[in-house]
């Protein structure tokens, strides 16, 4: 029988107390299975606000070949490879992450990125 995190609904491991995807804590009286043929929606960390579209695409375009609206929108595995990209060429490779970044906020703006890291919708 698969078990389901009542909080993100991702399959979690027979017997976990906690969710290896999310950290909620699995409690014997949660529903852990989703009902047939529908699935858990996920849920928000308590705390966590959406994000702006706006901001997010503006830094896209202004500041994007350092990454800042990856880090403004959580992901920072992304971010991290575009500001090594210009840091480490000593700004050669800033065209380069300049223009994954130009590509990615006009992705924003068109809704085709519409979620921050936590999967929160971004706010208009």
């Amino acid at each position: 029988m698969n078990k389901f995190c009542p909080n993100c609904g991702k399959e979690v491991a027979e017997g976990s107390q906690f969710c290896d995807n999310c950290g909620a804590q699995i409690n014997a009286g949660q529903p852990t299975q989703a009902p047939a043929g529908q699935q858990f929606q996920q849920v928000p960390p308590v705390g966590t606000a959406p994000k702006s579209k706006l901001c997010a695409g503006l830094l896209a375009i202004f500041l994007g070949s350092l990454g800042i609206h990856n880090f403004y929108l959580g992901y920072t595995g992304k971010a991290i490879a575009q500001l090594l990209l210009t840091l480490l060429t000593c700004g050669f490779g800033g065209l380069i992450s300049g223009i994954w970044a130009l590509i990615e906020g006009i992705l924003i703006f068109t809704g085709s990125i519409s979620t921050d890291a936590n999967g929160v919708p971004l706010a208009q």
